[in-house]
């Protein structure tokens, strides 16, 4: 089965780590984000993608080249200008003659693909929306639906009293072909907004597929931080690595003082260095060739690969990027440092 991944987005609230990279290309536990979702969907039997593109489109495509990384044949498609989900979907319209899926790129999450597909062909569904729950639904686009599974309504941000649902969106779709018929060809078009009140009126069959555990929009740099979290906790499995038997993972190249404490849960690439009466952890991700200087602390932070901390330096709930430094003795809460620049991050 063929897959489109949705790529084009700037991921400006994710800014600054998004400054010089595509958002889908932002690496969770070392790799692209992006990989690690082609990863996940060649597991269930997806031998071929295509990625619609538009934010620094060469990045992608320098990076995933015709699929050698991942073993999965990639092509690609970019737009001169935003074209909204279902524009974007159209523009791919010469990749897919049969059913399809859609994957917004910059989301994670433990869906089984191959049940979903399942679902839509039981269903003899035109469209299926996979969704997650959420507590409060009113700052989402809400998804009603009746007792036999099938949407009934989409309600923008409706307040309390105006639904009984609490299911959104979660950017995961299963398509029959027909569906570019509906959406007009070159011209920005809202998928959720416009396309499937369109096929609702028309009479179309829109299943809902519930079945997402772990879903997570990599929107901001505490959500950036809370992936890693997740996963190290065992909450997303993503790595070969059981977190929940093993909340410890140390490559055997990582070169680690003995004076040095390493706390739970930590997960520590190869060729890291860590120094003498340093402390790692808990929910630490250290990226291959980092450095950890004497006596410094890293907790609950995301540190990049090449990246270096300091002597005596303290970094707490914080993303240091590739090949930044983090001079001795400084103490930093909250922060994004890229070209060895602080950010603050919102919390």
């Amino acid at each position: 089965m063929k897959a489109l991944f949705l790529a084009g987005g700037k991921g400006t609230r994710l800014r600054p780590i998004t400054n010089e990279l595509p958002k889908p290309m932002v690496p969770v536990m070392g790799k692209p984000l992006l990989e690690r979702n082609i990863e996940r969907l060649k597991e269930h039997g997806v031998d071929e993608i295509v990625l619609s593109t538009c934010y620094k489109p060469y990045k992608i495509e320098k990076y995933f080249g015709s699929g050698e990384k991942t073993g999965v044949k990639v092509n690609y498609i970019s737009e001169d200008i935003p074209l909204g989900t279902a524009g974007a979907i159209k523009n791919a319209q010469e990749f897919f003659k049969d059913t399809f899926i859609v994957f917004n790129a910059d989301i994670l999450s433990d869906i089984d693909i191959s049940d979903m597909i399942k679902y839509h062909k039981k269903k003899k569904a035109f469209a299926t929306i996979a969704t997650t729950e959420v507590e409060d639904p009113s700052a989402y686009g809400v998804i009603e639906y009746d007792k036999k599974g099938f949407v009934t309504a989409f309600k923008e941000k409706p307040k309390h009293h105006e639904t009984t649902s609490n299911l959104i969106n979660a950017g995961i779709y299963i398509f029959e072909p027909g569906l570019f018929d509906e959406i007009p060809l070159d011209k920005s078009v809202s998928i959720e907004r416009e396309t499937y009140p369109r096929l609702l009126n028309k009479g179309k069959k829109i299943a809902v597929y519930n079945k997402c555990s772990y879903w997570l929009d990599l929107g901001t740099p505490d959500k950036y931080i809370k992936a890693h979290k997740d996963i190290l906790n065992g909450d997303l499995k993503m790595l070969a690595h059981n977190f929940k038997n093993n909340p410890k993972y140390i490559s055997s190249t990582a070169k680690i003082h003995p004076n040095a404490k390493i706390i739970d849960p930590v997960y520590i690439e190869d060729n890291v260095e860590i120094g003498a009466f340093a402390v790692v952890g808990p929910n630490t991700f250290l990226g291959e060739n980092s450095h950890v200087g004497v006596g410094s602390k890293v907790i609950g932070s995301v540190v990049w690969d090449h990246a270096s901390v300091g002597n005596g330096a303290l970094i707490a709930n914080s993303v240091i990027m590739s090949n930044c430094k983090v001079d001795m003795n400084t103490e930093e809460y909250n922060i994004i440092l890229t070209q060895n620049v602080c950010h603050s991050i919102a919390v």
